[in-house]
């Protein structure tokens, strides 16, 4: 039999067994509560309950105001309880007077530091619920069940209380309870459930009127079966044995009990809620709960033979002297006073309990008490003490005080410590014998001081380590003048970090701290005029400190001075000022909250603050997801204090997030301080545990930004000399789409002034309608369209992702017209759910998603088809034709994720009556023409249903428009770029632009993190740009990088990535931008031309700083080759650099003076079609492959002549590539073929010669068939490398010896043949941004403005902070410590790591790369060290997706994304960069993945030889299989892909 062994699970059984809904209030969402582990544990089994099928368990934090989740619930009819510690009692009262009136039931454990402190019940006594207080584990049951009995019976909150602590020493006891549960509950609910709700829309902060009432002719509900067979145990009596029918026994204890019930004479006007359906009632008085809680413990009783009653008094029924205890343990006391000896003072004493603490029934306890008893000791466990004399003490004194008939007992009161076991015997002779002396003392403390106590035991906040991020930030700006007046940390002694927590403490610790400074700076005055210093200077410097000390912009200069003076002086007054030497310097003070200081019950220090009108910066961090705010109870807002103090009017107010923007953050804090009076800055830092990723709170943050939900700001009140307010809002999306509004906004008030009864419909609810409208729209649309045509109707429904399924169903539709049917296609999220029922035939189209999931533009439709209730297909004829990869998810267990959408679509509109057109058709990726063949084979069926297979006369149609044809018709790359960029009704260009601007250097994209809640908004996708430089070799001037760094935060998301093709890339240029963007890399000298596009792209070269001489005669070379391949075409000139709206624009005709039919003369190396696919060329320069020379196009390795050591030529290599698609075993990746030597200042013909060989031969029809690795590869290697030979006029040479040793990079500083010296920074992932921990953008930029050299992007994404003379070395290394870039202190394997984009902003992503890598090598780091190879190099990477962009193939471990959050797993690959990899694992998540790596690791670690490589070491231990070339890449796999269906 399982058993229950602390209250708390107890507690919460109960709760969830008897509740609809149980809040759970827990510290933290990542700490668990005394009872939260229970309850999550019942809800996550999905266990079914007594009162609900299934309870819902609402966790809710502490500090969140969690009594206000309660109201919804009770209102709409529920049951509900709450468990929590007592913490939040106290700033619940306003709460608990109105929550009395309700059925609630508060699980209540005391919060304990060695002992609990009562006084956390004691003060809210008088709040009108009932009290229960269990001393036993048992009781903790029993009392629980009792609690929510009586709660049902009642109508009445109740509050059932113990200490945790005290339990811990009682056995178990057994968890099979639940008949007794169900017998109790039933027997007390008697129509409260359906009597709960108010019937009114009430503020939470208003009084509803509600009060419980029972029937007037009696006090107790319908007798239970059960009850009959017993009496009440302690209904009260008089003295002469009559039934009492008072609430007491006199009018102190009666009056008592009408404050505590909130029944007076004003009830009987409110509006009222009956517990029992009867035709006369009253209020609940104490007498009634009395008889219901008797009822309860007599059905209890009866049920388990455990008797319980109001107050429990053990011992001599003869005892003249009783102890009374509220804390102590009872158990222990009575086990001791049982074991008294004769001549202890305690000797046939007594002992009282209480269980029902409230109401206080004076009369009851009388009647428990001996009328023997003359003494009685009350022992109160209160930490804190508000008043003279104890709460309990009182009610003892009002209860002995009416006792009819007999002297009153003396009462007298203690306070009760922390008492040891082994001392109780000792605290109970001295209670009895000051009790038993002449003239007893009132207030003796018992035990050890609860302060020492307190400090010994007390278990401080912890700051959430997400938060973190902001309290870093500000150490990092303020440095030692930041004075943070609520610091945990901070040693405040007797005050709980609670309490800290509080604003009223932060306001309170600042204002005591100013004074101290006005103080100081008074003594300071007065020193000054002293002559007790040794010498005169001290004098001087503090009369001028004491004239700037409260000028921001001298005070700290006059600091200095008058400490550097005092600290030479040695006067014993000059060290007595220097104990204060803090208050010399202006600090910046700040108080760090939490939202919870956003609700009625934190606000008011808010208030506080801003009133007080000091210099006072508040940081108030927002911890709420974006994603949980529509699921946020509508009762439980928050304040808008930005609102609120941009209201008061005296206060700087900011908005920010740190992860959207870490500049903005920066700005605000800095001007905060600067802002003589309150500040205010709202800091956004979404989470649901504290240990949530980076990557989760940043999709978080930009979700909650991007849609407006937490838009960034800064707000400068009208005071001092600014006349107007100023605002600023930093959102930059929202400000753009804010322009457009108030444009919109403008033209319609106008309009709305004009025709007054169009303002009134236009201003009705378009926010919440936009998406019903737009729907509407097109199907109206499509209605209109339908009645000019002739034949039966066709709506085809498509959801598609990569535009196949969009794309096929649209060309279904056509040639559905061409057959005369009335045929439209949309996409499904776009077509109103409540007409399809109405339609005649529906064809849908979609393509597979992840694991088995609808495309996005699908989801919602599914959703809606799938869980309809009342859809009826009876007249709708349907067939679905779906488009997947039989070969995508290799595994048997996973074959059901093949067409999985398209099969469930079909099935659930068979389901709903629909009638089949014909079968399921299934396209698959797999066969000879992809899906084209399964396609090909399903049309000619629908036809053949619908009577149009056979129609003559069908047009032909146009062939569909391919790249090709793009860039045929493009004028050379001019397209319609310029009229796109002009187009402000939306972010994106045209589809074909779309292709050409790859050309120029930047792709189209948008922000798939945000693109569901857009879309749900009524919203285009947050179209962006991407923009990438063309840096030959990557090198840049300090001045270049500062204008990237430039561009990256005025016109970008405030990052730069350094790319694997040592350029630089920006993010987040939104359109409007791009020719700013592009305008102000050219005045850096660089360009974009050329940096993407079927055309050669940025010429890469090895870094290699130890040879600086010999890399600046290599350099040139790519520099050479880069400019020689360049396209000719001024349509960059003409769209880019060229003002629009300047005269000279006006003499380029920029789409139409290209000249046709002469590409010798516009691009005498490309023509009007450029290349077949992109073209690479990268140089390398042994021993150092780190720009991966056999994975490009050409591969150029760099040979150094051995007599001078200057560059004498190349070795050439041709065919590498790494773009693959999954599961397509036509497509692999490829290193390149061994051509032969070329002198140097041949090499940049020999490089024209490949390309246009390429240019002429490669596959134009099929893209992923038309790199040059393939082209090689269907030649054959010598007859392209006779073709090349013959148009360079003259053959190869034999290649010359060479060597790699390998392909990372050399971190930390080395020292060139120039005595120059070049540090070598890790970048991770070459994303250069600043965050908390690492500030390196703004240290690059500050390093930038002094460095005399250059910089050197690598391609494994670092950087080099190049040709620093020796002189300069302290300024740059000093620079690089500050900010955190000389920490090179990694493991091996984070520094041999490399990550491509991929999401949010790359639309070819299929799963996280960048965001995700730094994770996953921290889950593997501790594995690493545990085997020793912290130092050990292992080459990972991983990529997004199959294209490679950071060369996975190559990689000794690569993960390939295959879905969001699961890989390919590859490995084999050469350390030097010269082998592919092989499949090892397909279609794995993080768990095996981690399952997988961490034993190979270890392996390795034992079994390596003496210098073999991870990748080597795999081979010889045939965990994988060598690949001998990349046209066997996909053979001898571990793991072999099995067939589809």
């Amino acid at each position: 039999m399982t058993t229950i062994s602390t209250p708390g699970e107890a507690a919460s059984r109960v709760a969830y067994l008897a509740s609809d809904v149980v809040i759970s209030v827990q510290p933290s969402p990542a700490s668990d509560s005394e009872f939260s582990p229970f309850l999550q544990s019942f809800a996550s089994a999905n266990a079914p309950g007594i009162v609900s099928k299934h309870p819902r368990v609402e966790p809710v934090r502490h500090n969140a105001d969690p009594l206000l989740s309660v109201y919804g619930p009770l209102r709409a009819g529920n049951l509900v309880s709450v468990t929590t510690d007592s913490s939040i009692l106290l700033q619940s009262i306003p709460h608990l007077y109105k929550l009395a009136q309700y059925p609630l039931v508060l699980h209540v454990s005391l919060r304990s530091s060695g002992y609990a402190d009562y006084s956390d019940i004691t003060s809210i006594r008088q709040c009108g619920f009932t009290f229960l207080h269990s001393e036993t584990l048992q009781e903790s049951q029993d009392l629980a069940l009792t609690a929510h009995a009586l709660a049902a019976k009642s109508g009445k909150g109740v509050i059932h209380f113990f200490e945790a602590a005290k339990f811990s020493n009682d056995l178990p006891v057994p968890s099979d309870y639940q008949e007794v549960i169900a017998r109790v509950l039933d027997a007390s609910r008697n129509g409260v459930l359906g009597n709960v709700a108010d019937g009114e829309d009430q503020s939470i902060y208003a009084d509803s009127g509600r009060r419980a009432h029972v029937e007037a002719d009696a006090p107790s509900s319908e007798p239970d079966p059960i009850l009959q067979q017993q009496p009440s145990l302690t209904t009260p009596s008089t003295g002469n044995g009559e039934r009492r029918a008072d609430n007491g026994a006199g009018s102190s204890s009666e009056e008592s009990s009408r404050r505590e019930s909130s029944s007076g004479a004003d009830s009987a006007s409110t509006s009222m809620t009956s517990v029992m359906s009867a035709p006369s009632t009253k209020p609940v008085a104490s007498s009634d709960i009395l008889a219901m809680v008797s009822q309860i413990w007599t059905q209890i009783r009866n049920l388990t033979g455990r008797q319980y009653s109001p107050f429990e008094y053990t011992g001599p029924q003869d005892a003249s002297a009783a102890l009374f205890t509220f804390g102590a343990d009872a158990g222990e006391l009575g086990k001791v006073m049982g074991e008294a000896a004769s001549s202890d003072s305690y000797a046939h004493a007594g002992l009282l309990t209480v269980r029902l603490y409230r109401p206080w029934l004076s009369s009851t306890l009388l009647e428990a008490v001996p009328k023997s008893v003359r003494r009685i000791a009350v022992l109160e466990q209160i930490r804190r003490r508000t008043t003279k004399w104890g709460a309990l003490l009182l009610d003892v004194l009002t209860a002995v005080n009416t006792r009819p008939g007999a002297p009153a007992p003396q009462v007298v009161g203690y306070q009760l410590g922390y008492l040891e076991p082994s001392t109780i015997r000792q605290a109970l002779n001295g209670i009895f014998s000051n009790l038993l002396s002449q003239s007893p003392i009132q207030n003796l403390e018992v035990g050890s001081s609860p302060d020492s106590r307190l400090a010994m035991n007390r278990q401080p906040i912890q700051q959430p380590a997400v938060e973190n991020a902001y309290m870093k930030i500000l150490n990092r700006v303020f440095e030692d003048k930041l004075y943070l007046a609520n610091s945990i940390d901070a040693k405040t002694d007797g005050v709980s970090s609670s309490r800290k927590a509080l604003p009223e403490f932060g306001l309170g610790t600042l204002l005591a701290r100013i004074q101290r400074r006005k103080a100081f700076v008074q003594r300071a005055q007065d020193a000054a005029k002293s002559r007790e210093f040794t010498t005169e200077s001290p004098r001087k410097w503090l009369s001028q400190w004491a004239l700037d000390a409260n000028r921001a912009d001298a005070c700290d200069a006059s600091a200095q001075q008058a400490v550097s003076r005092l600290s030479t002086d040695g006067s014993p007054l000059a060290r007595d000022l220097l104990k204060s030497k803090q208050f010399f310097f202006r600090e910046s003070q700040w108080i760090m909250g939490s939202d919870a200081w956003a609700y009625d019950l934190g606000n008011s220090g808010v208030h506080h603050v801003l009133a007080s009108g000091q210099n006072i910066n508040m940081l108030i961090v927002d911890s709420q997801p974006y994603s949980e705010r529509a699921a946020t109870d509508a009762n439980k807002r928050k304040k808008d204090i930005g609102l609120y103090a941009m209201n008061f009017g005296n206060a700087y107010v900011a908005s920010v997030a740190v992860y959207s923007s870490y500049t903005q953050v920066l700005e605000a804090m800095l001007e905060a301080d600067k802002f003589e009076g309150p500040s205010i800055i709202l800091a956004y830092l979404p989470y649901n545990k504290e240990d949530d990723s980076p990557l989760t709170v940043l999709q978080e943050t930009k979700k909650a930004v991007d849609l407006g939900y937490w838009p960034l700001y800064r707000w400068q009140p009208a005071v001092g000399n600014r006349a107007e307010p100023e605002f600023q809002l930093d959102s930059e999306r929202i400000k753009k789409e804010l322009e457009d509004f108030l444009r919109r906004d403008n033209q319609l008030t106008q309009l709305m002034r004009r025709q007054p009864d169009f303002g009134a419909n236009l201003s009705d609810s378009y926010g919440s309608e936009v998406r019903t409208l737009q729907k509407r729209k097109a199907k109206d649309a499509y209605s209109k369209l339908l009645e000019s045509l002739q034949g039966a109707p066709m709506t085809v429904l498509y959801a598609s992702d990569n535009g196949n399924a969009e794309s096929l169903a649209k060309r279904l539709a056509n040639r559905g017209k061409a057959r005369g049917l009335k045929a439209v296609a949309m996409a499904m999220d776009d077509y109103p759910l409540e007409d399809l029922s109405t339609e005649e035939n529906v064809v849908c189209v979609t393509s597979t998603a992840g694991q088995g999931e609808f495309p996005q533009n699908g989801r919602q439709f599914w959703e809606n088809v799938r869980n309809s209730t009342d859809l009826d297909l009876k007249h709708v004829h349907f067939t679905v034709f779906c488009l997947g990869d039989s070969h995508y998810w290799p595994r048997k267990e996973d074959k059901i994720y093949y067409n999985k959408p398209g099969k469930d679509l079909f099935a659930r509109m068979e389901t709903l009556g629909g009638s089949q057109l014909c079968e399921v058709g299934l396209g698959d990726d797999q066969d000879a023409d992809g899906y084209h063949t399964g396609y090909n084979e399903w049309e000619p069926k629908l036809w053949q249903s619908l009577d149009v297979a056979n129609i003559e006369g069908l047009p032909e149609e146009p062939p569909p428009l391919t790249n090709e044809d793009i860039k045929i018709q493009s004028n050379y790359l001019r397209g319609t770029i310029e009229e796109g960029l002009q187009d402000t009704s939306t972010g994106a260009i045209a589809a074909s632009d779309q292709q050409l601007t790859k050309f120029h250097g930047t792709y189209m994209q948008d922000d798939r993190d945000t693109r569901d809640e857009r879309k749900a908004a009524g919203l285009e996708p947050a179209y962006i740009f991407m923009i990438r430089c063309r840096l030959p070799g990557g090198v840049a001037t300090p001045s270049q990088w500062l204008q990237m760094d430039a561009i990256s935060t005025n016109m970008g998301n405030e990052t730069m990535k350094l790319t694997t093709r040592q350029t630089f890339q920006f993010h987040g240029v939104v359109k409007g931008k791009l020719r700013p963007a592009m305008q102000a890399i050219n005045k850096a000298l660089m360009t974009t031309l050329a940096a993407c596009g079927d055309v050669n792209r940025n010429v890469m070269c090895s870094a290699i700083p130890a040879q600086s001489a010999y890399h600046s005669q290599v350099h040139q070379y790519a520099s050479k080759i880069s400019e020689h391949l360049l396209p000719a075409t001024a349509a960059y000139h003409e769209i880019w650099l060229q003002d629009p709206s300047s005269d000279s624009q006006k003499k380029v005709q920029v789409a139409g003076d290209a000249l046709q039919n002469a590409d010798e003369i516009v691009e005498p190396l490309y023509g009007a079609t450029y290349l077949p696919r992109k073209f690479k060329i990268t140089i390398a320069i042994p021993p150092h492959n780190d720009t991966d020379v056999y994975a490009h196009d050409v591969g150029l390795i760099a040979i150094k002549d051995p007599t001078s050591g200057d560059l004498s030529g190349f070795n050439v290599l041709a065919g590498g590539g790494m773009g693959v698609t999954h599961n397509n075993k036509k497509t692999y990746p490829r290193t390149g073929s061994m051509l032969g030597f070329v002198p140097k200042d041949q090499i940049h013909m020999v490089c024209q010669w490949i390309m246009l060989v390429q240019r002429d031969n490669g596959d134009r029809t099929n893209r992923k068939h038309a790199r040059l690795k393939y082209t090689i590869d269907d030649m054959g290697v010598d007859v392209f490398k006779s073709k090349v030979e013959e148009r360079l006029q003259q053959k190869f040479q034999d290649p010359k010896p060479f060597h790699f040793d390998s392909n990372i990079d050399t971190f930390g500083w080395q020292r060139d043949e120039n005595g120059r010296y070049h540090f070598t920074c890790f970048i991770e992932n070459g994303r250069v941004e600043d965050t908390a921990e690492m500030p390196q953008k703004t240290g690059l930029r500050e390093v930038a403005k002094v460095l005399k050299g250059e910089f050197r992007l690598t391609g494994n994404q670092h950087l080099i902070v190049s040709n620093v003379a020796e002189g300069d070395l302290p300024q740059i290394k000093a620079l690089l410590k500050k900010y955190k870039l000389d920490n090179t202190d990694f493991s091996a394997l984070r520094l041999s790591s490399s990550a491509c984009v991929a999401f949010p902003t790359c639309g070819l992503a299929m799963a996280e790369s960048e965001r995700y890598l730094p994770t996953l090598i921290t889950k593997l780091e501790t594995t690493i060290e545990e085997s020793g190879l912290r130092h050990d190099s292992i080459v990972l990477r991983v990529t997004g997706c199959p294209n490679g962009c950071a060369r996975p193939w190559l990689a000794e471990i690569a993960l390939v994304g295959k879905s969001y959050g699961a890989y390919n797993l590859y490995l084999g690959g050469g350390y030097h960069g010269q082998r592919l990899n092989k499949l090892y694992r397909s279609s794995i998540q993080e768990e095996e993945i981690l399952e997988i790596l961490r034993p190979l690791i270890k392996r390795y670690a034992v079994e390596r030889k003496e210098g073999e490589r991870f990748g080597d070491f795999l081979l010889r231990g045939e965990v994988v299989k060598a690949t001998r070339e990349g046209k066997y890449f996909h053979e001898d796999v571990e793991e072999e892909e099995s067939e589809g269906e």
